[in-house]
């Protein structure tokens, strides 16, 4: 099974984009990942919170495929420790499908027709954190997890 990250718009910190690519390309040695990039909306200023979660969830839409397990990362979500998280992703790895996909929402989170479609919300942090950096901690997360299913002395526990 392939795993996808769907983020809306690009980084903007060069560092945080370096750091985010190399934990990537450590992933791909262990799975099939990828990260999609939906372009952020132009002139949000005219548009209410609600208008852009909704112009966002249309975008988003366009991007997921039949049979894709949608989880979403949110502040309401279920949190899990690494090792939790790993044991997490090796059960829905093995209960197959096409893809597992992640979505770091917008500024104001997720309209609630895609709260609809998501199979699960899992939350990295009670904290908030920057959009930008979130891409970071879940993609050094999944390689973290991937890690310890593989017995890797990377986790310390």
């Amino acid at each position: 099974m392939k795993a996808v990250l769907i983020v809306i718009g690009r980084t903007t910190d060069r560092r945080l984009q370096e750091l985010t690519d190399d934990y990537v390309e450590r992933i791909s040695h262990y799975m099939p990942f990828s990260i999609d990039v939906i372009p952020e909306l132009r002139q949000t200023k005219a548009l209410s919170p609600e208008q852009q979660k909704a112009a966002e969830a249309d975008m988003l839409r366009t991007r997921l495929q039949q049979g894709d397990r949608l989880v979403l990362l949110d502040e309401h979500g279920t949190e899990r420790r690494s090792m939790e998280f790993a044991r997490w992703l090796q059960k829905r790895l093995a209960a197959g499908g096409r893809r597992l996909v992640f979505v770091v929402g917008g500024p104001y989170g997720f309209d609630t027709s895609i709260h609809d479609l998501a199979d699960e919300e899992i939350s990295l942090s009670q904290m908030t954190f920057s959009h930008q950096l979130i891409r970071l901690l879940m993609v050094e997360q999944l390689y973290r997890a991937n890690t310890i299913l593989r017995g890797e002395p990377y986790h310390h526990e």
